[in-house]
């Protein structure tokens, strides 16, 4: 096992030990009565100072259009969180499933537009062959763990929703404004593995 995997491996184990910490969640969920299961793919790489594959999808996109994301999608009938995810990282990024070492499935995020979404935490090579689907994804870029990590870097905004005031927030990271599902993911998993200790 390498030395990353490991100490991944252990934060991940150590965070889901006991209670939750008080995580984030989707503040728009009044009158959602059904969730479809989705599944999202967090890939740590493996190099000195570990990144995360993020990527944009098109802005031709019926949902989410331009937004920044896993690679994920909805989970087929009969088929696992850990299976949707790497099915959906094949088919967007061109990962293979055999070059994923999955670590484990942090806690579920439940979205306004009705799903909830599994993340699937794992490891993968430095040398990857990313080959972006054109359809699904615009860009994808690798943005340092310690940063989107770092609860120092997580913006909380605000916004009015249906005459309320709703909280979201905000990862920027050079050109890329990560916000949204993404973002409160994220922040769920910093809490979770306590990456900065």
């Amino acid at each position: 096992m390498s030395m990353l995997f490991e100490q991944v491996e252990r934060l991940f184990r150590e965070g889901h030990e006991g209670s939750p910490p008080d995580l984030f969640g989707d503040q728009r969920l009044e009158g959602v009565d059904e969730f479809r299961p989705a599944a999202v793919l967090i890939a740590i790489t493996e190099r000195e100072e570990p990144g995360m594959l993020l990527l944009h999808r098109p802005s031709n996109m019926r949902s989410h259009p331009g937004q920044i994301a896993f690679p994920g999608g909805k989970t087929d009938p009969g088929e696992s969180a850990e299976e949707a995810a790497l099915r959906e990282a094949n088919e967007e990024l061109g990962i293979p499933e055999r070059s994923v070492r999955i670590i484990g499935t942090s806690d579920i995020y439940h979205t306004h537009s009705g799903f909830e979404i599994t993340p699937v935490l794992g490891v993968v090579p430095s040398d990857l062959d990313i080959v972006p689907n054109p359809t699904e994804v615009a860009q994808w870029f690798e943005a340092p763990v310690g940063f989107v990590l770092d609860p120092a870097n997580h913006k909380q905004e605000w916004i009015d929703w249906e005459g309320s005031m709703r909280a979201y927030y905000e990862i920027p990271w050079q050109q890329h404004q990560i916000w949204g599902v993404t973002a409160g993911i994220l922040v769920n998993l910093s809490r979770r593995l306590n990456w900065h200790g």
